[in-house]
């Protein structure tokens, strides 16, 4: 009982550490630059402990459940010896987690606000809707499509560079062609895919499965997944905006 209390508040305490320097600058342009008070003074004391608590029992949930669940499935899937149900489930992985993505339900929805004000869609809470969750599955496919290939990359050995490297020659190959409004929510989408869902699944994916594959280093092979599905939903977007 005494060593997960003692690593939690270490854990605390490292938040705290972690979000100091924002407090800082805050603090500093505050007080230094704006000169003036800070407005609702308790409500901020208030938000920031619920913020260190929140990013504590969110870190510490990381190295107690899905850290360890992603590379034990990853290393049994290994031992099965299945490359189709291994496939089959980086893409369900990149797929679910993504679709769960706070960061993306929120960008989706205000993209899809946005377009119907800028006349790029109809201005009806149907056309809204549909845009949205249109755009939120578009990037939810890209980013299962990007684990899949981050997997068979690590199980046939192929160095990233050149994965990466294509990739990006086809972004920008798109961005030419693609509709101007399309762009940069293209481009952020690659942002706000790999948030706090995604990030440590696809990791303890990436690094379990390496460390399970003989003649693999989980330093070399088991990273590499999070730029993978960085990178195919800026591809899929602007795919999605040229179709729409």
């Amino acid at each position: 009982m005494k060593e997960p209390l003692l690593h939690f508040i270490k854990t605390m305490l490292s938040s705290l550490r972690d979000l100091a320097p924002i407090a800082i600058v805050i603090a500093f342009f505050q007080i230094f630059i704006i000169k003036q008070p800070i407005p609702n003074m308790d409500e901020l004391v208030v938000g920031s402990i619920f913020v260190v608590l929140g990013l504590t029992f969110f870190i510490y949930g990381l190295e107690m459940g899905l850290f360890p669940i992603g590379e034990s499935m990853a290393f049994a899937f290994a031992q099965k010896g299945s490359v189709f149900w291994m496939l089959f489930f980086a893409f369900c992985l990149g797929f679910g987690t993504t679709v769960a993505e706070p960061a993306l339900i929120a960008v989706s929805q205000k993209a899809a606000r946005i377009a119907a004000e800028g006349g790029v869609i109809e201005a009806s809470d149907l056309a809204i809707k549909e845009y949205a969750r249109g755009l939120k599955y578009t990037v939810a496919f890209s980013v299962g499509l990007a684990a899949l290939i981050g997997v068979l990359r690590i199980i046939k050995g192929w160095p990233l560079q050149w994965i990466i490297m294509g990739g990006y020659i086809l972004v920008v190959l798109m961005t030419s062609i693609a509709p101007k409004e399309i762009i940069g929510i293209a481009y952020d989408s690659g942002g706000v895919t790999t948030s706090t869902i995604t990030v440590p699944l696809m990791t303890a994916l990436g690094v379990g499965l390496a460390s399970s594959i003989k003649g693999r280093n989980p330093m070399l092979d088991g990273f590499g997944l999070i730029a993978l599905a960085s990178l195919t939903p800026i591809i899929f977007v602007m795919a999605y905006g040229m179709l729409y």
